[in-house]
């Protein structure tokens, strides 16, 4: 069988319904309906004065939001969208009320009404709430407070709208059994209902606060103040108010062990119930009503009633109540014997309420940050008023606080200054410490007796030519060691020469063995780039005595220069010598042992070369094997930042 879409069947039941409308239309509302387009109120208070009435008549809604639409009265058409969405919801038909509230909610954004804006969002934070869409309702009350405080002039309807706020948020931490939260939100909105006189709002939150007593085992507290909530009722004549106290005072009877009177108040909200058509509360009707035959052993009642407020319950997606019905159904069937039901029942009803509770905690633990944050908003807002109020005795009060507070105040900025400078000379001496301890590296006894002692060798050997090109490049090298001691850094092309000479002088000890070369990207000019000076030598000297000076047969050593990311410029020195494997056992091996502390000055220089940077240099060795998966060498890659 082929079933229409709902939303189909929504503007199919509107088109229909329109038809006869015009038959039943009020002739006073049609002139009231008039001079509202007339006159093009805005207010909502005003609006709901001449349109109050006829809220429960769906037939009058369709008449005033078809005219309302024709005459393009965007603040009247919001404000009947939002009465049909209430009269859906009251008679349990959630989809169609959602949507009546979005179409309300965008007439109210259209023409910029923020009394309508709220109370558009404050409705659909109401539906998604019986639906048990916990997210979705915190979300519209949370937006709907905020904006409606937010509003500077605070007439009545704007008062009612932040208490009507507060009271949904607190139902909503009823459902996360939060219930100081609840029990604070309440009070606050209780309140506002009090300083307006809203007799309405006082039933609903002497209700909700009564609730919130059940919940923590205060069952006399809650009694009394669902009687109060009940009177109010009676009060404005509300029996949608009636069936709800009923219920609800019944269950305490129930839960007083005060079976016989428990059905009594229960029935009455039954009859209440039965001709309301909102099947929310009708369900906790039936459920209480089952369960108080149930304790009084009348099965059969108990039974029907039970699987009433199911059906109703599964039917509109209820999931706490049909929680609820499933507990009592597993009584009813353990009562009577049939164990295996009773089994069944309970792992449903245990099914329902870990699903519950994990929604529960998920939208509570997602949501608590910007509950918090409303309230530092809500308790900044009071503070602020507070403090506007008390101005001028707190300026009077306060003029000897500022004196001294102007005198600690320069004492502490003397002293922060104090302290930066001695930190800036303390940085400084550790500079000079590093650029010390680097030029004695550099300028190491060993090296220079050994450089020395080579070019001694051709003056021997008579090897005049050589003897001079050597110790020009030697006294060229030192004087570039003895320069770069004075600057903190050089460009990129001065420490490759300043190398390049290095190698040549050491390589004179490896009988000019070594087969050196430096490779540079064409796209790099290495005389903008700025690194320390004599950064990269302890990295070919590692490679020289660690890596080569053990090893037979050919000597390389290879100094590339790549800009392999944005920022950043990538060196890398690599060896074909023993690995840094058999160089340690090389060294543990040895008699005299010589501590190098090359590579980790030069770690410390690069940490305070790039403490100003956005970016942190690395440094990364890299064991080369072979096809065999012997080592093969050894290779150093260093990422500097270049900014």
């Amino acid at each position: 069988m082929y079933h229409l879409p709902k939303n189909v069947i929504l503007i199919l039941s509107l088109f229909l319904s329109t038809i006869s409308f015009s038959q039943t239309v009020d002739s006073s509302l049609a002139e009231v309906a008039n001079v509202l387009l007339e006159q093009k109120v805005t207010g909502y208070g005003e609006i709901d004065k001449k349109l109050g009435l006829y809220k429960r008549d769906s037939l009058q809604l369709q008449y005033l939001v078809d005219l309302y639409k024709e005459k393009k009265y965007l603040e009247g058409e919001s404000y009947v969208l939002n009465a049909m969405g209430e009269y859906c919801r009251n008679t349990s038909q959630y989809d169609k009320a959602i949507l009546f509230h979005e179409q309300a909610l965008s007439k109210a954004e259209a023409v910029e009404n923020k009394q309508l804006h709220v109370r558009s969002l404050n409705m659909l934070g109401v539906v998604y709430r019986r639906i048990e869409d916990i997210r979705k309702a915190l979300d519209y009350h949370q937006e709907a407070l905020v904006l409606a405080e937010s509003i500077e002039d605070r007439t009545i309807v704007v008062k009612k709208s932040i208490a009507v706020s507060l009271n949904s948020m607190g139902n909503i931490y009823l459902v996360l059994e939060q219930y100081d939260l609840a029990a604070q939100r309440f009070k606050k909105s209780m309140e506002i209902e009090e300083s307006v006189g809203n007799k309405l709002g006082l039933a609903i939150n002497y209700h909700n606060i009564g609730y919130t007593k059940e919940a923590t085992g205060d069952l006399e507290g809650a009694l009394i103040d669902y009687r109060e909530s009940l009177r109010y009722n009676d009060e404005i004549d509300s029996d949608l108010g009636r069936l709800i106290c009923n219920s609800t005072i019944g269950r305490i009877y129930i839960l007083q062990e005060k079976y016989q009177k428990a059905v009594k108040i229960i029935t009455k909200a039954l009859k209440i119930g039965e001709g309301l058509r909102d099947n929310f509360h009708l369900s906790d009707v039936y459920l209480n009503l089952g369960w108080a035959n149930l304790e009084l052993k009348n099965y059969t009642l108990a039974d029907k009633f039970l699987k009433e407020g199911l059906t109703l319950s599964k039917e509109f997606n209820l999931k706490s109540a049909e929680a609820e019905a499933y507990k009592h159904l597993s009584a009813l069937s353990k009562d009577q014997g049939q164990f295996e039901k009773a089994l069944v029942y309970q792992k449903q009803s245990y099914e329902l309420n870990e699903n519950i509770s994990n929604d529960k905690n998920f939208k509570y633990v997602n949501d608590l940050i910007a509950k918090n944050d409303q309230e530092r908003y809500n308790l900044k807002i009071e503070n602020l008023e507070k403090e506007n109020a008390t101005v001028k005795q707190t300026l009077k009060r306060n003029k000897s606080i500022w004196i001294t507070s102007s005198i600690v105040f320069a004492f502490l900025a003397i002293m922060i200054y104090i302290l930066y400078r001695q930190r800036l000379l303390n940085n400084e001496k550790k500079i000079l410490t590093l650029e010390q301890d680097m030029l004695r590296s550099q300028m190491n006894p060993h090296f220079v007796f050994n450089s020395l002692n080579s070019i001694k060798q051709y003056i021997i050997s008579n090897e005049q030519k050589n003897a001079v090109h050597y110790l020009n490049k030697f006294a060229k090298l030192i004087r570039k060691i003895l320069d770069a001691s004075r600057v903190k850094v050089v460009s990129l092309g001065d420490e490759l020469d300043t190398m390049d000479l290095y190698m040549s002088i050491e390589n004179i000890r490896f009988s000019n063995e070594i087969n050196f070369e430096i490779l540079v990207d064409e796209e790099i000019d290495l005389d903008q780039i700025k690194i320390p000076s004599l950064v990269l030598q302890p990295f070919l000297e590692n490679a020289l005595w660690h890596g080569l000076s053990s090893k037979k047969g050919e000597k390389n050593i290879k100094l590339s220069v790549t800009k392999t990311k944005n920022d950043f410029v990538t060196i890398a020195i690599t060896d074909n010598g023993i690995g840094r494997e058999a160089a340690q056992q090389i060294a543990t091996n040895k008699i005299v042992k010589r501590k190098s502390i090359g590579i980790s000055l030069t770690k410390n220089r690069l940490t305070n070369f790039v403490k100003d940077f956005k970016n942190s240099f690395t440094v990364h060795f890299i064991d080369l094997k072979d096809q065999f998966e012997n080592p093969s060498g050894t290779e150093v890659v260093l990422h500097i930042p270049l900014r």
